[in-house]
């Protein structure tokens, strides 16, 4: 094979590559489509759980990425709109792991220059799954977003429905572990 062949080659099995990469997101404490653990359920609104955020691991990042975005929602809510559990933006490009419990403001277990911002519950930060009693099985879509800009320009209020519609303005690519929860 001539130098060309092989330069040709060479660029086919980068692109190759490059093509099979895709952004993904794994949790030791949340799998795809299997019940989530009663330490994650939230502790209030009648539910007694232990509010505990999943540690979240991630790989194989898109080019151009400059930021993280994460949020947790239930389109299973008997509400418009399902409801929105944890919405975090700003998450630094190098990281790749959120650990248990980060989702917990006071904890300071989150990158610091991470916006928790408000969820359904009214506040910023996690909110496990807490759905009514006897609603059946609720879908959580846990879902990183890897963003082309290093910060959006919203703040902790900003309400999660408005920072989804910037996260969607900005995504190179996303991943998402779906757990469920129901109460009986």
């Amino acid at each position: 094979m001539n130098i060309w062949g092989k330069l040709l080659l060479g660029s086919l099995l980068a692109a190759s590559t490059q093509a099979s990469l895709a952004l993904e997101m794994q949790s030791p404490d949340v799998s795809n489509q299997v019940r989530m653990k009663k330490q994650q359920e939230y502790k209030g609104f009648g539910c007694d759980g232990g509010n505990i955020s999943p540690t979240l691991r991630w790989k194989d990042i898109p080019s151009g990425t400059k930021s993280f975005a994460l949020t947790i929602h239930d389109p299973d809510a008997p509400r418009s709109g399902g409801w929105w559990h944890w919405v975090v933006f700003n998450i630094p490009r190098d990281t790749r792991i959120l650990p248990a419990n980060a989702g917990d403001p006071a904890s300071g277990l989150m990158p610091k220059q991470a916006v928790q911002s408000k969820t359904d519950f009214g506040v910023g930060g996690y909110g496990g799954p807490c759905p009514p009693k006897g609603h059946g099985i609720h879908h959580y879509n846990i879902t990183l977003h890897a963003l082309d800009v290093e910060k959006l320009p919203l703040k902790a209020d900003t309400p999660a429905a408005e920072v989804k519609r910037h996260i969607d303005q900005h995504r190179l690519a996303d991943s998402t572990i779906t757990g469920l929860y129901s109460r009986k």
